[in-house]
């Protein structure tokens, strides 16, 4: 019988598994059976902290102005804060309001006096 040689496509698969494991360290890039099981742990983690990173940044932001809004002499919190804000129809998001908290306070001031007004 004569030597049958094997195709390339199962090679090539494997070659592109192995550059997308390049970066990990010891078997996870190296053997092709770790880099599979390395992969799908890897998507599975990136797909699960979008959602998880969006999460954080919305509590740093309520963190923030709920900071510089009861340190400002306001004697309100957070919540009353926001509600004032629905209520007076002033669409701010949290983010933006952060960032006004954090670069310029007396800014976010202003508006937490308006809104009482």
């Amino acid at each position: 019988m004569t030597r049958i040689r094997r195709g390339y496509i199962a090679r090539r698969r494997r070659t592109k598994i192995r550059l997308f494991a390049s970066s990990f360290r010891g078997a996870r890039s190296r053997l092709t059976r770790t880099i599979i099981q390395q992969k799908i742990r890897a998507l599975v983690s990136s797909h699960r902290d979008r959602d998880r990173q969006k999460r954080d940044f919305r509590r740093l932001w309520i963190t923030r102005i709920n900071a510089v809004i009861r340190e400002g002499g306001v004697s309100y919190s957070y919540c009353v804060f926001i509600h004032n804000l629905y209520k007076k129809q002033l669409l701010l998001n949290r983010k933006i309001l952060a960032q006004i908290a954090i670069l310029n306070r007396n800014c976010l001031y202003m508006i937490s006096n308006e809104i009482i007004k």
